[in-house]
């Protein structure tokens, strides 16, 4: 997302110009391009930054040029869910103030992540997703007191169905049932 069309700049300087004819390179796919785009970069130098408009007093100051490579959905899943402070576990610790045990499908996370890369702000995007999805459940839990499990579902980050709000107690089985007696 920084610096849009720095490569260019960087390319035009470093590469051989074939665009047309047999010395052309094949159509990329957006995964092909990403990856271009984040090798084409490693070359960028100090001239390369005053050429896409930085001045020449900031770039002296900038001792070291280091490109970040994008992130894929497997590198979102994990910033999502291992940090000790990662959003899925703030909001299962949010919920369970309320009492409320909150679980997320693999595959709601795989989709969150997923999300995220369509929308192109990298990990940014993680948190306003789940805010969003969230936003209900955060008003809805704690002026009731029959909900004991939420459940979070693929089909509600696709925004196809409300989060699963369950009163354990009418779920257990009936031996469960029978021994809480």
């Amino acid at each position: 997302g920084a610096f849009v069309g720095l490569d260019k700049i960087v390319e035009a300087r470093t590469s051989n110009n074939r665009s047309i004819g047999f010395g052309a390179d094949k159509p990329l796919t957006s995964w092909e391009r990403e990856q271009k785009t984040s090798k084409i970069l490693m070359e960028t130098s100090p001239d390369d930054l005053i050429k896409f408009g930085l001045i020449p007093e900031f770039v002296g100051r900038i001792p070291v040029i280091a490109v970040l490579e994008a992130l894929d959905t497997e590198a979102l899943i994990k910033i999502l869910v291992e940090p000790k402070n990662s959003l899925v576990k703030q909001y299962k610790q949010l919920l369970k103030l309320d009492n409320v045990d909150l679980s997320f499908e693999d595959e709601a996370i795989k989709a969150i992540a997923e999300e995220a890369l369509k929308r192109k702000t990298g990990a940014r995007a993680l948190r306003s997703i789940v805010e969003e999805m969230m936003l209900d459940i955060m008003y809805e839990v704690p002026s009731r007191d029959d909900i004991k499990v939420c459940r979070i579902t693929k089909d509600l980050v696709d925004k196809r169905s409300t989060a699963e709000l369950l009163d354990i107690r009418k779920h257990k089985s009936k031996g469960e049932k029978e021994k809480a007696s």
